[in-house]
């Protein structure tokens, strides 16, 4: 998770023109073209692509359709998103699985984080799920205990407001394991012991 200095992972007034929030892009610039980025960046870049089994996704990060499903949404991503596996989409609204190219088929999910990352697991078939975001997703799986490993790349930013993703999580219970620097992020990777 890319995350300001002052806890906030997405920016306020997320919208279809600024779907990471006002300022939210600012947090990303560390693995998305910046020609200030480092060796660093692209060994944590590297970390954010390893294969999963599946993956989980906050309603958020999948569009920024609020209440019931407007339209034909089928992510932010065009007709070949980068996950090539299954991703399990929490929301409160059902939707039909929606198969695209190159292996990626996103399940709506409306029986609560436990069930999404029930089917997850069972999806997985023992291998890793990645938590993908947002910040809401992300504290639930923290609330939940379920992360193993969690990377912040730390982005030196205020954005003074937006969504948070440690709000109501009392403990951590993860250590860090390595941390790499450049002029846009620090990149923590915290392990469970």
């Amino acid at each position: 998770m890319s995350i300001s200095l002052d806890g906030f992972v997405a920016g306020p007034d997320q919208s279809r023109e600024n779907p990471l929030g006002r300022r939210g892009i600012e947090l990303h610039t560390w693995h998305i073209g910046d020609a200030r980025a480092t060796e660093a960046d692209a060994t944590a870049a590297d970390w954010l692509m390893r294969p999963p089994g599946a993956y989980l996704m906050g309603r958020n990060m999948f569009g920024p359709i609020r209440g019931a499903w407007d339209g034909d949404w089928r992510g932010w991503w065009g007709p070949e998103p980068p996950y090539h596996a299954p991703v399990f989409v929490l929301t409160h609204h059902a939707r039909e699985p929606i198969e695209m190219e190159g292996g990626t088929t996103f399940h709506f999910v409306t029986d609560g984080f436990d069930t999404a990352f029930a089917r997850a697991q069972e999806a997985a078939g023992g291998r890793g799920i990645d938590i993908a975001g947002g910040g809401s997703l992300v504290r639930q799986a923290l609330l939940a205990d379920v992360i193993d490993e969690l990377t912040l790349d730390v982005a030196p930013v205020l954005l003074g407001s937006g969504e948070r993703i440690f709000d109501g999580v009392g403990t951590f219970g993860l250590e860090p394991v390595e941390v790499l620097h450049s002029p846009l992020a620090t990149h923590i990777r915290y392990r469970r012991p």
